[in-house]
């Protein structure tokens, strides 16, 4: 090494050991408070895993898959270990993280890692693992055709030690050369058999191909005739071998999957690219750094000692009252498929004025007021927020991209059956100024789409019925389900069209450029300058007769619970548990045009008292049956007849026990040849 960087690097140390002498009492503070957090954990012997419950999963049982469970909590019994359950149904794969109590019936053997062991079921193929370690149960490890032995080992927690896992592929072709570093590209994890075992790396090169093949390898035999050498702990070093008529270089090293990253080099031309970044970092006045570092330091401290103090009693709190707190409203909140964009970082995307690096895909709707396009964000670190939508609405609709925002600002709006926003902002574009809405984008589509493609089963309509219940539930509460206070909000269009289908079956409400903030602060006057607005298919008798009550704000949450009643009657007509299933058709069918007027929807609701029909043959199933009495209760003449949002939502939880119907369990698409049957 030459002796300008030895003297860079000298100089380098001697800024930063005056630095450390700065900083290390604060350090030591800091360690405090880690042992304080220690000391509390080990007192209480809280195991922390992740929870999520089952859901739609991508893992396969082949491989290595991540849980994608962003909820972690403490067991509640000493004891617990973490587990996980994936199971597959037909198609539908599914998986649960969860705490577990080892004496339960479903008990498998537990290891340090998240093994997943085969386990026979009725109907469908199950895979569990029972683990020791914090939030073990996050990685899963599915090993093909593993059984542990009677005669293995356990460790101070009763789990099961294993013998090592290795990368085995055995013999592949492959795009590594000699010269660097590279990955094996191998997919396949195994644990060895034998203990003792280590992982090794073989690579050749002929005149004609290069391959490498990777396994598990006892170092007492031989391989390819060659004794293996020492065995570094982590890395796989190659080696050159002496062989006739090929390349060929072997490593062996005993750390977990240590096979996967093949090293044929150490040597490291990159000090001598860093010569002039250490020259550049020498240079800095060092007590200047020193000033900057114990100013943040005593920041961060300050913080980190509240934070501390506020976690620790929440963790108290729910230690002693676990029913106190909304610890599970939180973790509903957050649990959605990676499909979907979780409700983590709702409103923080964009804190500054920047605007987002967003790339316009497809037009995927068009409505009176704005166009939808599918989007991605370039320049992305995070898959959360890889596939956006981007509700675009020209200069002259300021109003109602205005009347939009304001209501998605509201942080207590925040629910998992309401659409998932992230940002507004303001656009210069070739075709002029433009007004975007940054939100969540639902594959599935809106539930007009879905229902017209797809017949769907009893559990499809609860969830379905269910989620949509609660979304407008939501919005119509004066409180968070955490009791913070909370503006109602009614929708004032609610449509089929304006509610969105999540990956999981579960609804969610979109388009809110008509709503309204019951602020207690609004007038008379104010509420009757509202207008008569909506779609006239799903308008309340009220509103076609102008004749809502301004003195109750309640009056304007009673036409939202008579459009969700048209949207179950559309949800219940596409079900098969009804018997025949029609061609889908919006309420009222053809007895109005396909965009019915006020005028036309005055003389079918007010005039002739008309509904969309309900055949007798809907009420032979008892789910059927009750949710057909909520959609009659739901678009009652008389507003004050009608149910409430929450008490519809109510009714829907106490339909879970009911019997499902046998055979299809889920939404089937429908058959292009099914739509030719009925030609009317």
């Amino acid at each position: 090494m030459s002796s300008e960087l030895t003297k860079c690097l000298w100089l380098h140390f001697f800024c930063w050991s005056l630095i450390a002498g700065a900083i290390s009492p604060f350090l030591r503070a800091s360690a405090g408070d880690q042992s304080f957090l220690e000391m509390y954990s080990s007192e209480n012997s809280v195991k922390w895993c992740r929870r999520c419950k089952e859901k739609p999963s991508s893992c396969s049982n082949q491989s290595i898959c991540t849980s994608n469970c962003g909820t972690s909590v403490p067991c509640e019994r000493p004891g617990d270990t973490c587990a996980a359950i994936w199971r597959k149904r037909g198609e539908n794969v599914t998986l649960e993280t969860r705490c577990l109590d080892p004496s339960q019936e479903m008990y498998v053997p537990h290891f340090k890692m998240c093994m997943m062991q085969k386990r026979e079921e009725l109907n469908e193929t199950t895979y569990m693992c029972s683990c020791t370690e914090d939030e073990c149960n996050n990685m899963l490890y599915f090993a093909l055709d593993f059984k542990p032995r009677q005669s293995d080992a356990r460790g101070e927690n009763g789990e099961m030690l294993y013998s090592g896992l290795c990368k085995f592929c055995d013999v592949q072709e492959s795009t590594c050369n000699n010269q660097d570093t590279c990955q094996s590209n191998c997919d396949r994890t195994s644990i060895c058999e034998q203990v003792g075992e280590v992982c090794v790396a073989v690579w050749k090169k002929n005149d004609t191909h290069t391959t490498l093949e990777t396994k598990c390898h006892d170092p007492k035999l031989s391989l390819h005739d060659i004794m293996l050498e020492e065995h570094t702990p982590n890395k796989c070093l190659m080696k050159e071998r002496k062989v006739s008529g090929e390349t060929m270089y072997m490593c062996s090293c005993t750390g977990d999957e240590c096979n996967n990253v093949l090293i044929f080099s150490e040597e490291s031309k990159e000090w001598q690219e860093m010569i002039p970044k250490v020259m550049l970092i020498s240079l800095l006045p060092p007590f200047g750094i020193a000033v900057v570092v114990i100013t943040g330091f005593y920041c961060y401290r300050v913080h980190r000692r509240r934070k501390l103090n506020k976690e620790w009693e929440k963790d108290v709190k729910s230690m002693k009252h676990p029913n106190m707190d909304c610890s599970d409203v939180h973790a509903i909140m957050i649990d959605d498929d990676r499909s979907d964009i979780s409700s983590t970082c709702a409103n923080n995307l964009n804190h500054n004025t920047e605007l987002l690096p967003i790339e316009l895909d497809t037009l995927v709707g068009k409505g009176r007021f704005a166009e939808v396009y599918k989007a991605k964000l370039k320049q992305n670190t995070s898959e959360q927020f890889e596939t956006l939508a981007v509700k675009i609405f020209p200069y002259e609709e300021y109003a109602s991209w205005k009347t939009e925002k304001d209501v998605f600002s509201d942080v207590n709006l925040k629910h998992e059956n309401i659409l998932q926003f992230l940002t507004a902002e303001e656009r210069k574009t070739d075709l002029g100024k433009q007004y975007w809405l940054i939100t969540a984008f639902h594959f599935k589509g809106n539930l007009q789409e879905y229902l017209t493609k797809h017949i769907i089963s009893w559990e499809d309509l609860w969830k379905l019925g269910g989620s949509l219940a609660q979304g407008i539930a939501h919005l119509h509460s004066d409180h968070t389900p955490c009791g913070r206070p909370k503006t109602p909000v009614v929708h004032r269009d609610l449509k089929s069209s304006n509610i969105l289908v999540k990956s999981d079956l579960t609804c969610c409400l979109c388009d809110f450029g008509l709503s309204l903030r019951l602020d207690p602060t609004l007038s008379v006057d104010d509420l009757a300058n509202s207008g008569q607005v909506g779609t006239a298919r799903y308008m309340a008798p009220e509103v076609l007769e102008s004749r809502i009550n301004l003195e109750n704000m309640e009056s304007f949450k009673q036409t939202d619970v008579y459009s969700m009643a048209l949207v179950l009657w559309e949800i219940t007509s596409r079900c098969h548990a009804i018997g025949e299933v029609k061609d889908y058709e919006p309420p009222f069918g053809s007895k109005v045009r396909e965009h019915p007027c006020v005028e036309s929807m005055k003389d079918s609701v007010l005039r002739d008292r008309g509904r969309p029909e309900i055949l007798n043959s809907w009420l032979s199933h008892q789910g059927i049956q009750l949710v057909c009495e909520t959609i009659t209760e739901c678009w009652d003449h008389d507003p004050e007849a009608r149910l409430t949002a929450q008490c519809v939502a109510e009714r829907f939880d106490g339909m879970e026990h009911l019997d499902r119907l046998s055979g299809r369990s889920c939404s089937e698409e429908k058959i292009p040849e099914d739509s030719s049957v009925n030609t009317k």
